[in-house]
């Protein structure tokens, strides 16, 4: 028996936490599937999804089980030796995209840190040293490391950490030309989120992502799709390079791959994959059992016709809805983004109130995300059922009906 835990409450948080964080006030104890219950024994409905996270919501049986079995047998090793999740989980992800290598790590960051070094590398063996420069866009966000919040367009992210990493260049997303007038020689990648997500679920044009792909391959640069936030099912498609018909040389994956475990991929081509030889990246954790048998059993779920048609069906019930609540009340002008990814774009009247709605929500035992100040975000489970979308969507009109008469 374990020795009873002493009590912890919100204000906790305050005394002994780095303040980098500013979370709500109560502290959820337990989910199951799309509920969650705080401390006190209240039940809210989880459209958050842990930030695209929870793809299979809380305490799938599969993931549990794969967790249980592999915790009983492996739980680490290294990468001086390699494990049979890691090598299942590689095999499942060769399979299923373009790529024919994977690389594991622990979050979304080490994954674009990979793919940035990458694509570095790849550059300076084939072209000499000044072949070095990265492209990205504006808004987007590519993770917290020095190097990928360089890379990542938001400079409230990245000022006053000292120097940043030279030879980055930031254009507008959906924006070709603005990118044809940056592209050059020196450029050994172009970085996209197909679907921006912190910066307000913005989804690209096909015509912008084939025509980066097409001025990728004329400068001999790679195109790098960060999937962090959109891989894994999200879009009703594996990933949404799939969903666009549009083949990146990079792809990094995390958030939902491990179901809520924390895991990051970078997925590439043989031809690429060479240039990271023995000792030149690496991670004591990437790729550990207890992560890699997770994403095992998140994939054997996720990557099935019924899961990924369900996503598609499911975004129609949400946009439906979230269009009539957005009319009815003027609080949103317009409902974006591609399958369990959707932003309600906030109206004039309301915006920079992200916020405001989101606490609006939780009142009403609903959890919701924002997405920059102006665009409130769902990312729920992709095996949300529907009672629960059209309760946390009641829950959510009440909200918005209490706001707005305010």
């Amino acid at each position: 028996m374990s020795a009873p835990q002493a009590p912890v409450h919100r204000a906790d948080f305050d005394q002994v936490m780095v303040p980098n964080y500013a979370p709500a006030a109560f502290i959820p104890v337990r989910g199951a599937g799309s509920r969650v219950w705080d401390q006190a024994g209240r039940e809210l409905i989880d459209f958050a999804g842990g930030i695209a996270v929870n793809v299979l919501g809380h305490a799938h049986p599969a993931l549990v089980g794969a967790l249980t079995e592999q915790a009983n047998k492996l739980w680490h090793v290294s990468n001086v030796f390699t494990n049979e999740p890691a090598l299942r989980l590689a095999h499942k992800l060769v399979d299923a995209t373009f790529a024919d290598r994977a690389f594991f790590c622990n979050s979304g960051a080490e994954a674009n840190e990979a793919a940035f070094k990458l694509a570095r590398r790849v550059a300076h063996d084939r072209f000499g040293p000044e072949k070095h420069e990265i492209i990205a866009t504006v808004n987007s966000f590519h993770g917290r490391t020095l190097f990928t919040v360089s890379v990542g367009g938001q400079p409230k992210y990245s000022d006053g950490f000292g120097p940043k990493i030279t030879g980055i260049s930031h254009v507008p997303y959906n924006d070709l030309e603005a990118l044809k007038a940056q592209i050059s020689d020196k450029t050994c990648a172009v970085v996209i989120e197909p679907i921006q997500g912190e910066s307000g679920v913005v989804p690209a044009d096909v015509a912008y992502l084939q025509g980066a792909r097409e001025l990728c391959d004329k400068h001999n640069a790679l195109l790098i799709f960060d999937e962090v936030q959109t891989g894994v099912g999200r879009t009703g498609s594996l990933f949404a390079y799939q969903h666009y018909g549009v083949t990146p040389d990079i792809l990094s994956s995390a958030k939902s791959l491990g179901g809520g475990f924390p895991i990051g991929a970078m997925l590439t081509t043989e031809d690429l994959a060479k240039h990271l030889a023995v000792g030149t990246h690496g991670t004591t954790y990437g790729g550990n059992p207890l992560a890699c048998a997770v994403a095992n059993a998140v994939l054997d779920v996720v990557n099935t016709p019924e899961v990924l048609a369900g996503v598609k069906a499911k975004h129609q019930k949400f946009k439906a809805r979230l269009e009539q609540i957005g009319e009815k009340y003027g609080l949103f002008t317009q409902v974006r983004g591609v399958g369990l990814l959707i932003g309600c774009v906030l109206s004039e009247a309301w915006k920079g109130k992200a916020k405001d709605v989101f606490n609006a929500a939780e009142k009403e035992g609903l959890m919701v995300l924002q997405a920059g100040p102006d665009v409130v975000r769902f990312a729920p489970s992709l095996v949300v059922e529907d009672a629960d979308i059209d309760e946390g969507l009641d829950r959510f009109e009440r909200a918005a009906a209490k706001l707005t008469q305010a």
